[in-house]
């Protein structure tokens, strides 16, 4: 066999390699699909076992403050959940999915099923999520289940956004913390949805 055909059979045979081998979720979950407001959606995980973080996604060191590690638990009573709880969470509709980040962000790709109720915002609504409006504030006795989550685990906005829901009322117990957040999911290689997905 000439080299030139020896080197494409090699290259071929590469590239064949990089997507032969399942990436699973789970070993016996391919996929998810969840109900979103656009339809149904199915996450999944990238199939090219080359596949690499880029830009934003693959830097490790932001400057603290802000970008400062976060803790496990934002705040008493929040449970602190992974990948595979949040996908349990949609695919069993439990509640509500917020992207707590700035609509910049939000609009460059996010989890499939989230909504945008940036940080800086969610405490004017909070009605969005099942608490009523009254004199003193909220009255938060009927506040759905919530996920929060961000950027990563240097990303402050959804501990802030979820002590600032606390702090007006909404049951810590009703919500949950993706503290991964969307660093995580991108290097998981799980569905992205939006313009940079």
């Amino acid at each position: 066999m000439p080299p030139f055909h020896r080197l494409t059979a090699v290259f071929c045979l590469a590239a064949a390699q990089a997507v032969a081998d399942p990436v699973n979720i789970r070993p016996d979950m391919p996929s998810v699909t969840v109900e979103t407001p656009e339809g149904p959606v199915e996450i999944s995980r990238i199939q090219d076992n080359t596949n690499e973080l880029w830009g934003t996604w693959s830097q490790t060191s932001r400057p603290c403050p802000p970008f400062c590690i976060q803790p496990i638990s934002p705040a008493p009573g929040v449970t602190t959940i992974g990948e595979l709880e949040l996908l349990d969470f949609l695919e069993k509709n439990e509640g509500i999915l917020i992207d707590s980040r700035t609509y910049d962000w939000y609009a460059g790709g996010t989890i499939p099923g989230a909504v945008n109720i940036p940080y800086d915002v969610v405490v004017d609504r909070l009605g969005e999520l099942g608490c009523e409006a009254d004199f003193d504030g909220w009255d938060c006795t009927g506040a759905q289940r919530v996920a929060l989550f961000c950027n990563g685990v240097w990303c402050g906005q959804s501990p802030t956004a979820i002590r600032n829901m606390i702090g007006e009322g909404y049951p810590a117990e009703r919500i949950l913390y993706y503290r991964g957040g969307m660093q995580m999911w991108r290097m998981l290689g799980l569905t992205v949805t939006g313009d940079d997905s």
